[in-house]
Order: C-alpha cells, then sequence, then structure tokens
C-alpha cells in the first residue's frame, strides 16, 4: 500500500512519494508534505526554468534560484509566473 500524505500544494491527500527527493531539512518537509503529483509538476517547472532561463546546474546562483522557486513552487502560490520568453508547445 502507497504513502499517503495530505500535500499542501495540491490542498488534499495523496500518495506520498517513495524517497526523499532532496536533502536536508527541506527535503524531510518536501517527504512529509509534498504528493508524488505534486512533485512531478515541480519537475516540470524546473525543466521550464532551466530551458528558458538558461541555468547551469554547475552554478551555485542557479542553484540557489532554483531552491527558491522549488519553494515558493511547493508551498507558496499555487499560481507561479512563467519566465517572460516561455511559450508552452
Amino acid at each position: 500500500m502507497s504513502r499517503q500524505v495530505y500535500c499542501v500544494r495540491l490542498k488534499k491527500e495523496a500518495e506520498g512519494l517513495a524517497f526523499q527527493p532532496y536533502p536536508g531539512e527541506l527535503g524531510v518537509r518536501i517527504m512529509n508534505e509534498i504528493s508524488a503529483e505534486a512533485w512531478k509538476q515541480w519537475l516540470a517547472q524546473q525543466t521550464i526554468l532551466i530551458n528558458e532561463y538558461r541555468l547551469s546546474s554547475m552554478d551555485p546562483k542557479a542553484k540557489l534560484f532554483l531552491r527558491e522557486q522549488m519553494e515558493e513552487f511547493l508551498f507558496g502560490d499555487a499560481n507561479v509566473a512563467m519566465p517572460d520568453a516561455y511559450k508552452p508547445t
């Protein structure tokens, strides 16, 4: 049986993550408060941000930016703004 959590992003009970996807206290919070579905949504959003802003995973500023965006996406405003140049396919 899958683990259920109350997802603060989706505002409902949903299937939880199978593993902690991020290190440290934030990772524990994600594991306990974010569903697998919401995490999948974040991964899609992260891909858009990386591509549109041409971020490098080696750049500490890019890592900090993505962490801030992740926290806002998962725990903050559900209507996160898309990059100006983003055109959905």
